[in-house]
């Protein structure tokens, strides 16, 4: 298969940015977005045509979250459930032009080329998203009864694995299903319902002071995550936070 690539070339966040095109031949079908990635580096480095395009990657498996890239106007492609890694070339038409660019979102600036800077989440979760107070060990863990319904939801909110996509399908650039997700699986358990006012008060004020945007319920995000988040999650968060500021409130 063969493919022309319009990647966004930035050398760093105060850069001007642009598109540079490079046509690519000999692609398997088999191939993964990210190993497509891997022959054109080697062309562009043992050509001395342009330095490597960067790019996040890790565990290449769909679980570390990593590698996020946004493709044909997409956050991770052309594909549902899946992230850039787990995208293969089989699901474009030969000789397909395809549009890479790194997320879009004030709260992630661009390092270089297709890789932007997420420690906003990780200041998310270090402001409230644990559980720090004492609950007692693995055995008393097992002897609280938990409603299998609520273990279903809080293990599906755990899932997500922070890669940003729903920031980069929200047009005002929302963490909310992120956030969400993280409230909803501490909290839907016994072990996180002591701190559960703390948490979604601090979480959400990082959140707004690192420069996310608010909902405004277009689900783009539920659309776009790999891991099939639900909106509910944001719901959940809604309603934590108004219990948390009336609780304050009281005071």
């Amino acid at each position: 298969m063969k493919f022309t690539l319009h990647i966004w070339r930035q050398e760093n966040a105060r850069a001007k940015g642009h598109f540079e095109t490079y046509p690519l031949e000999g692609i398997s079908p088999e191939c993964s977005f990210l190993e497509m990635l891997d022959i054109l580096n080697e062309q562009l480095i043992s050509d001395h045509i342009a330095h490597p395009v960067c790019f996040d990657n890790d565990c290449r498996e769909g679980i570390c979250g990593m590698c996020g890239l946004y493709i044909n106007g997409r956050p991770h492609g052309n594909d549902d459930g899946i992230t850039t890694c787990q995208l293969h070339m089989r699901k474009f038409k030969d000789g397909d032009d395809i549009w890479i660019e790194p997320w879009r979102a004030k709260p992630f600036p661009v390092i270089r080329d297709l890789v932007v800077d997420r420690s906003a989440f990780d200041k998310i979760i270090q402001a409230g998203g644990y559980i720090s107070t004492t609950t007692g060990g693995v055995p008393d863990a097992n002897t609280i009864p938990i409603p299998k319904h609520k273990a279903d939801m809080a293990m599906d909110a755990a899932s997500c694995i922070g890669c940003g996509a729903c920031v980069a399908a929200c047009k005002n650039a929302s963490a909310m299903l992120f956030v969400g997700a993280k409230v909803s699986h501490l909290t839907l358990l016994p072990q996180g319902q002591i701190e559960a006012a703390d948490r979604v008060h601090k979480m959400v004020c990082k959140m707004d002071e690192l420069g996310f945007g608010s909902c405004t319920n277009t689900y783009a995000c539920e659309a776009e995550c790999p891991k099939l988040i639900k909106r509910q999650n944001i719901s959940r968060l809604n309603r934590h936070w108004i219990g948390a500021l009336l609780g304050r409130d009281r005071k």
